[in-house]
């Protein structure tokens, strides 16, 4: 199955992919500490009214990012 890598803000309400990399590897440390380990399954839940911030499933819980984190992650599209 070929790759289909795409940041996360790119996903659609629900869509999943599986956390493949960092953009920014200062910020990989807060990001896997929050549940977003490389490998983990993420499921886009939702947007706020006006698209910023975003709500994901991983880990078992809802986590809410903004979209200028959530560029800093990617998936492997599912």
């Amino acid at each position: 199955m070929p790759l289909d890598i795409v940041t996360l803000d790119k996903l659609k309400p629900g869509e999943s992919g599986s956390v493949y990399s960092f953009n920014d590897e200062e910020k990989a440390l807060k990001f896997m500490e929050m549940g977003c380990t490389p490998g983990e399954i993420v499921l886009m839940d939702s947007y706020a009214p006006l698209g910023d911030p975003i709500a994901i499933m991983i880990s078992g819980y809802k986590l809410s990012l903004r979209k200028s984190e959530a560029c800093l992650i990617n998936v492997n599209r599912q």
